[in-house]
């Protein structure tokens, strides 16, 4: 039988994580075309149908299932070589892609990457915006921010910041016009702009005094995924808000917002970046672990 090469081997396994020869393509960078031609030529020359393609769907066959069950150990035990083999250079690059939620970005991780870059010109990174808790090994991606609640006990977290804390927030108009809530239950008739992540979820507002916990989940007329309108519709009077203190500082130090129930909303560890532990990191992976650690040493 005439055996497959590793990149064929390694285009099937990315496209059967992504179910979608685009994202592959993407990931691989190659064409769509390219891509799925490649995936063409491996099936004929094993003689075995992997995937169920249609127009909107990539499905594995039995098939398909089984090969990718025997290839993800194998393809990552090649990668970790490849990694030992990169960890030893003297300059790290190459590629170094991070998933992290919107806020993480903004308030903790931007600061940091223009000196990070800066300091390793040879590495090219790769940020992803997502919200939801994603398998960042499966994603392939190197690392991940999350708040602590989030993360997976085999995963090594290191700090990226100090703690944080909520705040929630409305102009000084609406506050006069509806009153300023003395318990955050008050919030519930109050109108309120919320969040909704992709997946459907509204989180909860959570609070704290005095060690007593306490959620709650008040309604408005705007729910939004955007956090651009979120801000905007805040500012705009539409409704109280519940976001990062960070987020507003600056609103508030102007006298566009201004803050309700304070001593309901106490601090909590920030975000971590987070990886799998593994005996030799890749060398982007651990010149910007080291960056951090150095950050938070000052």
């Amino acid at each position: 039988m005439d055996r497959p090469d590793l990149y064929a081997l390694d285009s099937f396994a990315a496209v059967a994580r992504h179910r979608n020869f685009r994202r592959a393509a993407v990931e691989r960078g190659v064409s769509a075309s390219t891509l799925s031609q490649t995936l063409r030529d491996l099936e004929a020359r094993i003689g075995v149908r992997l995937l169920n393609r249609t127009t909107r769907s990539v499905a594995l066959t039995d098939a398909g299932a089984a090969l990718l069950a025997r290839l993800t150990p194998a393809l990552a035990e090649i990668g970790e070589a490849v990694d030992d083999a990169r960890a030893n250079q003297a300059e790290p690059q190459g590629a170094l892609r991070i998933n992290a939620p919107e806020p993480a970005i903004e308030l903790v991780l931007a600061p940091l990457l223009a000196d990070f870059l800066a300091a390793h010109p040879k590495v090219r990174l790769e940020v992803i915006s997502e919200t939801a808790f994603v398998d960042i090994v499966a994603g392939g991606f190197d690392a991940g921010v999350r708040w602590g609640e989030s993360l997976a006990q085999d995963m090594v977290a290191v700090s990226l910041g100090p703690p944080q804390r909520f705040a929630v927030v409305a102009t000084p108009e609406l506050v006069a016009r509806v009153g300023a809530p003395a318990h955050p239950r008050d919030l519930l008739e109050r109108p309120c702009v919320r969040v909704r992540f992709p997946s459907g979820a509204e989180p909860p507002w959570e609070f704290e005094k005095d060690g007593e916990p306490l959620q709650i989940s008040p309604t408005g007329p705007l729910v939004t995924n955007s956090s651009q309108l979120l801000m905007r519709a805040t500012l705009d009077g539409i409704g109280f808000c519940h976001t990062f203190e960070d987020v507003v500082r600056r609103h508030l130090a102007a006298g566009r917002l201004v803050e309700v129930l304070p001593e309901w909303s106490e601090t909590f560890p920030g975000p971590f970046l987070y990886y799998p532990s593994r005996r030799t990191l890749p060398s982007p992976l651990r010149a910007f672990v080291d960056f951090v650690h150095a950050r938070r040493a000052e």
